[in-house]
């Protein structure tokens, strides 16, 4: 199972991680921590040397009730970011998480390599034609509403068959128009309680029957630290817990702000199937 970045072929049979980089002032966890142009390269040079194959950059915080930016903004907080680091780092696979196409477009013709969409194009319907047009791969995730309103539409019959349905359907919208390299991702965290993302990790490996790559995010979030009773801070074990998991459940991609501790569980893991 590949995808083609850039013209370099990427194997997923062999779990990847993907190292976050928010460049937002409120992300959940590290919002406002890469201020400068010396620490965001620092960061990235980091997570490369850990054994990232992808570095995700975000410019909009998704997290609940996460305060309006405008297209204007995004697009001056992330393009200059992702010219610096590919100056620097210029084999870097960068992912932009973004659900704007007008950014996906730009960060693409600047150097970007994939894009990483939290509304699998629902919140823009320019995103899937754009992003056949631009031929890079394209993930996609589950979410209901938008990250000011997902919390309030937790409500499934049956949360299973109604995401695998929903990733049915725009995988099917996405071969009719081209696109080749899809990955999910459950969306964990988003319109899901608590007690929904653990019956989705429980029940991971049955999205095996969508035959796309999946991506997984559980990085120091709140079905981490709440169940815990802890914090963002102090999730860390908890992720590699639940990343070992994933693992163990067919998860293709981790997507996480730790990526040495992440490497580690893939290489543990591997033992288990050797």
């Amino acid at each position: 199972m590949t995808i083609n970045c850039k013209g370099k072929l990427i194997d997923l049979t062999s779990p990847k991680v993907m190292g976050i980089l928010n460049i937002t002032p409120d992300s959940f966890y590290d919002g406002g921590q890469h201020k400068n142009e010396h620490d965001i390269l620092k960061h990235v040079e980091l997570m490369l040397n850990e054994g990232a194959t992808f570095i995700d950059v975000g410019a909009y915080s998704s997290r609940p009730n996460a305060g309006h930016v405008s297209e204007a903004d995004e697009l001056n907080r992330i393009l200059p970011i992702v010219q610096l680091i590919l100056k620097e780092f210029p084999d870097t696979l960068l992912s932009i998480d973004t659900f704007r196409s007008n950014i996906a477009k730009a960060c693409i013709e600047y150097g970007a390599a994939l894009i990483n969409d939290i509304s699998a194009g629902k919140l823009d319907h320019n995103m899937l034609q754009t992003v056949a047009n631009l031929q890079v791969p394209y993930i996609m995730m589950h979410m209901k509403g938008t990250p000011k309103t997902m919390q309030q539409q937790t409500d499934y019959d049956d949360i299973i068959k109604e995401m695998l349905y929903y990733f049915s359907e725009r995988i099917a919208t996405t071969k009719q128009l081209g696109m080749a390299d899809i990955i999910v991702d459950p969306g964990f965290g988003f319109a899901k309680t608590l007690e929904q993302n653990y019956e989705i990790l429980n029940k991971l490996d049955l999205f095996k029957i969508i035959e796309k790559p999946l991506l997984v995010g559980v990085s120091r979030k709140s079905m981490i630290y709440k169940a815990l009773k802890t914090s963002a801070k102090e999730s860390l074990n908890g992720t590699s817990i639940l990343n070992t998991i994933a693992l163990q459940k067919n998860a293709s991609i981790l997507r996480v702000h730790d990526v040495k501790e992440a490497m580690e569980c893939i290489k543990l893991a591997e033992f288990l199937n050797t």
